[in-house]
């Protein structure tokens, strides 16, 4: 399993891959230099249950860690994940 980013200066997604064939992806919309919106996690169909989601939704925070900023999680699964655990809730933007 490894993750390719794709990005420009409005927009990005993480993509994660399996034996180099993606199994899924999250995207995200920057909103100002100091926070972005994920906006969509998705697993797709073949290889759901493999917790892929939810590595999505952390590189997601740990790039957002790198960078300084926070993140808007209007995804609801990104949320409910994010909203799970303490230290995860301190990368939400408030």
């Amino acid at each position: 399993m490894s993750f390719k980013q794709e990005e420009d200066e409005r927009r990005g997604k993480f993509i994660i891959l399996e034996n180099g064939t993606p199994a899924g992806e999250m995207t995200y919309v920057w909103a100002g230099k100091n926070k972005f919106i994920i906006d969509h996690t998705e697993t797709y169909e073949t290889y759901g249950g493999k917790g892929y989601g939810k590595k999505l939704v952390m590189k997601g925070i740990e790039y957002a860690k790198e960078k300084g900023v926070k993140i808007i999680p209007l995804c609801p699964y990104a949320k409910k994940v994010m909203e799970s655990d303490e230290t995860l809730s301190e990368m939400i933007f408030k």
